[in-house]
């Protein structure tokens, strides 16, 4: 029902008066007055009687949220807002009666204003339509007052018969569905359910019409324009005198909103749990208090807890974490993620424990769940487990400290323990020794019996060697045949005792293998390591240096540093040119320069040239070969030497292609270690790629001893460049241990005999037959001769007399700047074939 409005009252006076209060107290419908705060100023006997006999004290001062219920303040929050407006408002609905049962009631909500026009506050009017919906329905002097109250109501209000026929519907129902009124009665209310709603609604009113009584019921209709709306009904059976149902009410009104809302939370909480359940870390949420809320599949299987089992456990007893070194309790992160209100994390490693005694390496962050004001409403836990990952880190730096064939440590971590001991030597003052050891005849061993064998002769030694040192010392395998030993806290005297039994036991060792024995001795660089050292390079080269000492003073013997040792200072020098090799490779400090080697045998058509290094002093000074080659042998610098010059060569022949046409051979010496360098085939090979010139014209010279020492890896070089289409010649042939076999195997298209046959050849009768020999068994296997340090004229015709191709020597040929043999040769090349022996002879003083 609608009441007038209240009279208005006096501005900052009480909106329910004495007179008034008697007059609202009087009234037989629950009224209450609510001020703008929505607080409840006063409450009529009814009202107190419909909240179960509230004194008037329970009610004044409540607040109207609290009164009615959070599901009802949801839904009605609406009218409220417009009363406060200042616009009257009503809604309907059921509510339990404190006698039993519900009952049907109509709300209106009226404005009540001040004198200045000022809102003052308004007045809630409850009116019980139970009884009078039933009147209104079944007594038929009462349908008028029942449609104009129909009519006026903003809910949808439908009366129907038993089968579904609308008999009545109000403005507001025809309005959503977008048709008269008039042309909605008579047909069915299915006609507008939403077609997947229908069987669902037909059920639940035929079971309202067999037991009577009321139901609550949500569906989509054809709203206006086709669109789908979700309405929520109450629908009730109304009965005749006999009892029997012959029309069914329903009120209904739009929840499409809040269905959409609901969906999209659904919606947006499944794809949060697949999304949870499908990632691979381990998720763990809880409430404000730490509780658990939550586990996602993965954390199910870490922790052996399900997520139902553990919700509202405190997460200790599914989340434990320890430090995984010391084995202590890790500060609680959820905790420290409340009380920081952040994102936080184990300061160190951590391994999570589980209630089954199962432990996991973990690694966790917990974050905090904040609601849009910012306030924290729980933790989001994460975790995976990296206990495979941990294992692997701990595998891969043992491997990259340790020697994977002996399992001792390898250099790296060597030094780095070798700088540990230096720095204790200088801050305590205290004594410690360094023994470098190389073994003797280890190589026999490895090139009689394969790398296998010499695979299993080291794992051997190193037990020896573990037998003779303590468990606090350092031993380390450094190289291939190469062993270091960190003697801490020990004596000169202790640890030269020490080597000595490192020798003595070696001497007595014998390596068997298929019924051979092999003796393998050390030789022991011994030095001691105290405060006076500047760094660890220092030791280190003293320790080889004087290991270089006792091989040279006879093999298995120790060698122990002094500081005037005479062969040390020796290997001192050693040391410094290899600093001024790096230096000079560093700052490209190299010339190239050539020295011809001359046809004598038959005219030439071409050039035929050796390349020659030269080092260049920062003063412009050149230094011949011979100063600092053994040095590069000695320290291992010799391929990067040849790295460096190959490249050169091949820079300055593609550069100059189109006018080496006069040129037939450019012939480059390399060093053993570069023939025993599979990567130095493999870039050789590339550089041959990258530039582009005659290959044909090239020749790598190797020595004759290199081929013999690494005999398959000569082969293989061999055969790399060959395939190429460059040529080989075999350098100082005779120098070694030569064995005119191998020339068999060994495809080479130059043999150079080495000089010191060359440079007596007049006056020694065996260095000419060997000069001959050489010859003749190079023109058996199709081999050119040539014949180097050819000093004179003289040696010269003898070497034509007895046949040998090519001459070399400062008697043909001085060394000179590389393009200025080219170019001079040049022009004789240019008209016609040189005779032999003329190519370059007006350089012989160059």
């Amino acid at each position: 029902m609608t009441l007038p409005a209240a009279p208005p009252l006096p501005p900052g006076t009480d909106p329910a008066p004495a007179m008034l209060a008697r007059l609202l107290d009087e009234l037989p419908m629950p009224v209450s007055f609510w001020d703008a705060e929505l607080r409840c100023r006063h409450a009529n006997p009814r009202l107190r009687e419909w909240y179960g006999g509230l004194a008037p004290s329970q009610m004044i001062g409540r607040r109207l949220p609290d009164a009615m219920g959070p599901d009802a303040w949801a839904r009605h929050r609406d009218c409220v807002d417009s009363v406060l407006d200042g616009r009257p408002a009503s809604y309907t609905g059921r509510r339990p009666h404190p006698h039993g049962g519900f009952r049907d009631i109509s709300v209106e909500l009226v404005p009540h204003r001040r004198e200045d026009g000022a809102l003052d506050g308004f007045f809630i009017l409850i009116d019980d339509t139970t009884e009078r919906l039933r009147t209104l329905v079944a007594l038929a002097e009462s349908e008028s007052r029942y449609r104009a109250f129909v009519e006026d109501q903003t809910e949808l209000l439908l009366l129907a018969e038993p089968d579904g026929t609308l008999t009545m519907v109000n403005p507001a129902y025809a309005r959503h569905v977008g048709l008269a009124a008039a042309a909605l009665v008579g047909t069915s209310l299915y006609d507008r359910v939403g077609p997947q709603d229908r069987e669902a609604l037909r059920a639940h009113l035929t079971q309202l019409c067999r037991g009577g009584g009321t139901g609550e019921f949500e569906n989509r209709i054809i709203a206006a324009g086709g669109e789908m709306r979700w309405v929520s009904w109450t629908n009730r059976a109304l009965l005749d005198e006999s009892g029997r149902v012959n029309a069914i009410h329903s009120v209904g009104r739009d929840v499409t909103d809040r269905r959409r809302a609901e969906d999209a939370l659904a919606e947006e909480h499944e794809l949060l749990r697949v999304t949870l359940a499908s990632i691979g870390d381990a998720v763990i949420t809880t409430d404000h208090q730490g509780r658990v809320r939550w586990l996602n599949p993965v954390a199910e299987r870490v922790t052996a807890c399900t997520s139902a089992a553990a919700q509202g456990s405190p997460l200790d007893r599914v989340f434990s974490l320890v430090d995984e070194d010391s084995g202590e309790p890790v500060e609680d992160l959820v905790g420290r993620c409340l009380a920081q209100a952040r994102v936080v994390a184990p300061a160190q490693r951590a391994l999570l424990r589980t209630a089954g005694g199962a432990e996991y390496g973990v690694e966790a962050s917990a974050a905090p769940i904040r609601r849009d004001g910012g306030e924290v409403l729980g933790v989001v836990l994460v975790f995976r487990d990296v206990t495979q990952q941990r294992r692997l880190t701990r595998e891969m730096s043992h491997r990259a400290k340790h020697d994977d064939l002996t399992g001792l440590v390898n250099r790296t971590e060597f030094e780095a323990r070798l700088r540990g001991v230096l720095d204790t030597a200088r801050q305590h003052r205290s004594d410690h020794a360094l023994m470098y050891i190389d073994l003797d005849q280890f190589k026999l061993v490895n090139d009689a019996c394969g790398h296998a064998v010499g695979d299993q002769l080291l794992r051997q030694l190193t037990t020896v060697l573990q037998g003779c040192v303590r468990n606090r010392d350092t031993l380390a395998r450094l190289g291939g045949d190469e062993f270091g030993v960190i003697l801490e806290h020990c004596t000169a005297a202790q640890a030269q005792r020490v080597a000595q039994t490192i020798c003595d036991r070696m001497e007595g060792f014998r390596f068997v293998h298929e019924g051979r024995k092999f003796r393998v001795g050390t030789s022991i660089g011994l030095v001691p390591v105290d405060w006076r050292w500047p760094h660890t390079g220092a030791l280190l080269q003293a320790a080889d240096s004087a290991c270089y000492a006792a091989k040279e003073a006879g093999r298995n013997r120790v060698h122990a540093w002094v500081e005037s040792d005479q062969t040390l200072q020796l290997r001192r020098g050693e040391m410094q040119w290899a600093s001024r090799i790096e230096q000079a490779l560093d700052e490209d400090r190299f010339d190239l320069f050539a020295q011809c080697i001359e046809p004598i045998a038959e005219p030439s058509h071409g050039l035929h040239i050796e390349v020659l290094l030269r080092l260049r002093e920062a003063d412009g000074t050149l230094v011949a070969p011979g100063a600092f080659l053994p040095a590069a042998e000695r320290f291992h610098l010799a391929s990067r030497i040849d790295r460096w010059v190959v490249r050169r060569v091949f820079e300055w022949m593609a550069a100059h292609d189109a006018a080496l046409g006069h040129v037939e051979t450019v012939a480059i010496n390399l060093s053993g270690q570069s023939i025993g360098d599979r990567a130095f085939h493999a870039h050789v090979a590339a550089l041959v790629q990258q530039f582009p010139f005659d290959v044909r014209r090239l020749c790598f010279e190797i020595t004759e001893t290199a081929a013999i020492t690494s005999l398959a890896d000569a082969t293989a070089f061999i055969d790399t460049v060959r395939a190429l289409g460059a040529r080989i010649a075999l350098d100082d042939f005779g120098a070694g241990a030569s064995s005119f076999g191998y020339l068999k195997t060994l495809p080479v298209d130059y043999l150079k005999i080495d000089g010191q046959f060359v440079r007596d050849v007049l006056d020694d009768p065996l260095d000419r037959a060997a000069v001959r020999c050489f010859h003749e068994v190079a023109g058996v296997v199709g081999v050119k001769t040539i014949a180097e340090f050819v000093e004179n004229d003289a040696v010269l015709a003898e070497l034509r007399s007895i046949g040998i191709d090519f001459a070399q020597g400062y008697g043909v040929h001085r060394p000179e700047p590389l393009q200025g043999v080219v170019e001079r040769a040049r022009e004789r090349f240019s008209a016609a074939p040189t005779p032999a022996g003329a190519a370059c002879r007006d350089g012989r003083g160059g």
